[in-house]
């Protein structure tokens, strides 16, 4: 371990801050839409093979050279390609990583603040009496509402940045050891309200009753697209997470525990977000007007609805600050490792650049709605299709290609320290399984 880098205390607190990282706001409703629009069961099986096969084997391959660089992203891949013999531009890979969650962060934190505002509405007001068209009219009232949406992105980037600022043990690990045992536990426990508030039984057909008819090359596309970006793979948080790991800490057991986790929540969330919408005739596939438009109306009609609403919203303000925190915890590593900043100067320089940068995406949903800046988009629908299509799938393909294929054998055999079979089988599926499916995503969606 080099010098003055941070430890993760605890295989738990690991665990805990990695899925906190790849669990986001998109977990809640997007993982159950896809899966019943794509055969139910029968897509859930599929995607179950496809987090086996290309999430758990880029999942290591970023953990490995996290830990083995002992460094941020670009500095981690430039040295493990050096002692691999390879060129040390490899490290922009990594640095492509560190782009990539800065430009996600820019509009996350608007949606994150939106779910704190709604938040502060449930708790203050709830929505009991709303209808449909009052429902709307306030999430249009809130887009509108450039100094409201600053006022709560700010919030949550205080939060954010504070756990950041205060370091790795006393900051994110001390967070994310409450914050998503709180959320499995507020998961859970509205999973469990549902199955006698009704609904249930027609999200569990929806689900899992298999329709293997429906499957065909977009459908196993959708389930590769859902594991690849599901996780988190390409942005720099595993690998920054992977650098603080010790050297006794298992990798292939803990990616697995991470991929699993995830895939928990997200079926989770459609036992929490599906029953409601089946209970009370709503309309599934709104994407995020679901849970901010839809779902109040739900809570507006059923009994304890008050209660339900703000624990729904604390659900997703945990699930939305977490993501957050792996997304600008690799942004602070890099910066801090770059700069003679200092980790807490680097936390504040860049939650105030990415809370600055973030205005452009709050008056995107107003008065720059119609200011296009790239073909046609404007700053939101343009910073989604660069990382969406193109940096995100581009770095989890080049850091899949490096592993697999040009890092030595036997440096990335001693980082997972398994089996001879174990390691074979990671290997075959990160080089012939992995790089060709992601490869094919980036093509995809530059076509």
């Amino acid at each position: 371990m080099a010098a003055g880098t941070p430890v993760w205390t605890s295989r738990f607190a690991f665990i805990m801050a990695s899925v906190g990282f790849a669990v986001g706001l998109g977990n809640i409703w997007r993982f159950p839409y896809v899966t019943g629009e794509n055969g139910g069961g029968a897509f859930v099986i599929i995607y179950l093979l496809c987090v086996f096969a290309i999430g758990v084997p880029c999942v290591m391959a970023e953990l490995l050279v996290g830990r083995r660089g002992q460094s941020s992203p670009s500095k981690s891949m430039a040295a493990v390609a050096q002692e691999s013999g390879r060129s040390r531009v490899w490290g922009g890979v990594g640095g492509l990583g560190v782009f990539t969650a800065y430009t996600i962060s820019i509009t996350y934190a608007v949606v994150v603040g939106w779910v704190l505002w709604y938040l502060i509405q449930a708790a203050m007001t709830g929505f009991a009496g709303i209808d449909a068209a009052a429902s709307t009219a306030r999430f249009n009232a809130l887009l509108a509402d450039g100094s409201t949406m600053l006022i709560m992105t700010v919030v949550g980037n205080l939060i954010v940045g504070g756990i950041i600022y205060a370091g790795v043990t006393g900051g994110i690990e001390r967070a994310v050891t409450v914050m998503m045992p709180m959320l499995f536990a507020l998961l859970v426990g509205l999973s469990i309200y549902n199955v006698f508030a009704g609904g249930f039984g027609e999200t569990l057909r929806w689900l899992f009753t298999p329709d293997f008819s429906k499957i065909d090359g977009p459908v196993l596309l959708a389930a590769i697209g859902q594991v690849f970006f599901s996780i988190g793979v390409g942005m720099g948080g595993m690998m920054t997470y992977g650098s603080y790991l010790p050297a006794n800490f298992s990798i292939t057991r803990g990616a697995m525990m991470i991929v699993l986790a995830d895939t928990m929540v997200a079926l989770l969330a459609g036992f929490v977000v599906f029953p409601m919408v089946f209970n009370y005739g709503l309309d599934m596939a709104s994407g995020p007007g679901l849970i901010f438009q839809t779902l109040p109306l739900a809570f507006a009609q059923m009994p304890g609805g008050y209660l339900f609403g703000i624990l729904f919203f604390v659900m997703l303000s945990v699930a939305g600050i977490t993501s957050l925190v792996g997304l600008l915890e690799s942004v602070t590593n890099w910066t801090d490792q770059r700069s003679n900043l200092g980790r807490e100067m680097s936390a504040v320089v860049v939650i105030g650049s990415v809370t600055v940068c973030s205005v452009a995406s709050v008056l995107s949903y107003n008065v720059w709605q119609d200011q296009t800046i790239f073909f046609g988009m404007n700053f939101n629908a343009a910073s989604e299709g660069l990382y969406d299509k193109i940096t995100l799938p581009l770095g989890g393909l080049l850091i899949a290609l490096f592993v697999g294929w040009f890092m030595k054998r036997e440096h990335s055999a001693s980082e997972l320290a398994t089996s001879e079979q174990t390691f074979a089988l990671w290997q075959l599926l990160l080089r012939f399984v992995a790089v060709p499916a992601i490869g094919i995503i980036l093509i995809m969606g530059l076509i």
